[in-house]
């Protein structure tokens, strides 16, 4: 199914205080004589030939929520730091921070990180800005992450069912999204490929006060945007892109003396015969096998990249789908497929995506 991730973000945050423009249903507007005084916009070219790869990433999602939990694993300290869904990039620098400050107090030696998706890398730099040293032992290095998948936008979504979590895990959440919002912002940038775009979206809600992390929100009149749909929300975020920002990191963690280690895990015994006291689990969707956790589940999402379009400045969320401008090629999404175990596009899937998007961009009651 065709993902529109503003009236996901809605549905699923709405209860921890407003962090999302309530959605509702829209409807492909009909032209009116307004249509002529449309703001223009480049618009997106979209046909099958412009594509340049598809991929499928399999997002690690837990109904009850992330997990930033510590446990003993034998004379070890285990910490957990898994299962973020759809949020992972967003979420990456807050859940990580809750994590090494649950296990790194009181701490001394080395430290163990398993994983080297966007958990593990924040985990390890986090680890190491503490001042301990740092072993990554991991399966994948990326590219071949499913962190590399990840469209990039920052925008906490599809990472929990509101009746599943507790009153403690929202608090946690609450100082995950802070810290997260604070420390993208610092790493604005070509070295991190982290930069604030305008956002157009379909939202039957009007903007709140408690809608911090959306700045600037506004409802945008029919005449002044040249989407053919109704009931736009304009507002500000913080998009990266995923490949250059996990390159960075991975620079980082070895300029400041990290090491990498390629080795699989079958048990916790396996992780307990570790040299490192200290260990924290960023395995992601690995740990419904390495753990036993049966409410992780695999939630597949699809994207269709066309080539760069350098002139398109703004990105754009709704019922036709989501489309994120990057320097590597334009992200047409998505899906959100549960309990879907095969990480690899569906022909019938992606031409769905570029179908939808073809026209919403064909559209367009103006263009630049």
């Amino acid at each position: 199914m065709l993902l529109d991730r503003r009236r996901f973000v809605s549905s699923s945050t709405l209860a921890f205080g407003g962090l999302a423009l309530s959605g509702c249903a829209t409807t492909i507007a009909r032209p009116t004589a307004s249509a002529k005084r449309a703001v223009c916009l480049p618009p997106v070219k979209v046909s099958a030939d412009r594509v340049i790869r598809t991929v499928a990433g399999l997002r690690p999602y837990r109904a009850p929520g992330f997990i930033v939990r510590a446990e003993a694993l034998g004379d070890k300290r285990l910490v957990h730091n898994y299962g973020h869904g759809g949020a992972g990039i967003t979420l990456s620098w807050g859940t990580s921070k809750l994590a090494t400050e649950l296990g790194l107090e009181g701490h001394q030696g080395p430290v163990a990180v398993i994983g080297a998706g966007i958990m593990g890398l924040t985990t390890a730099r986090l680890v190491q800005e503490a001042g301990f040293p740092v072993t990554l032992y991991t399966a994948a290095l990326p590219p071949d992450t499913t962190s590399n998948i990840a469209g990039g936008q920052w925008s906490p979504f599809g990472h929990f069912r509101d009746s599943a979590v507790t009153p403690e895990w929202r608090a946690q959440f609450a100082a995950a999204l802070d810290y997260s919002w604070r420390r993208f912002q610092i790493m604005v940038g070509e070295d991190y490929g982290v930069r604030w775009l305008t956002t157009y979206a379909e939202s039957g809600g009007d903007p709140g006060p408690a809608d911090a992390y959306h700045p600037a929100a506004a409802r945008v009149p029919f005449e002044d945007h040249p989407f053919p749909v109704d009931n736009i929300v304009r507002f500000d975020t913080m998009y990266v892109e995923t490949g250059r920002f996990l390159r960075q990191l991975m620079r980082d963690i070895q300029i400041a003396g990290g090491r990498f280690a390629i080795r699989s895990f079958a048990s916790p015994a396996e992780l307990a015969e570790l040299p490192e006291r200290l260990l924290f689990n960023c395995t992601g969707l690995g740990a419904r096998a390495l753990f036993g956790d049966t409410e992780l589940l695999p939630v597949r999402g699809q994207l269709a990249i066309l080539l760069p379009q350098p002139e398109v400045g703004y990105a754009f969320s709704g019922n036709a789908g989501y489309m994120f401008p990057r320097p590597d090629g334009i992200i047409l999404g998505g899906t959100f497929e549960r309990d879907q175990w095969v990480a690899e596009p569906q022909p019938e899937d992606i031409a769905e995506i570029i179908e939808s998007h073809g026209r919403l961009f064909g559209g367009f009651r103006c263009s630049a």
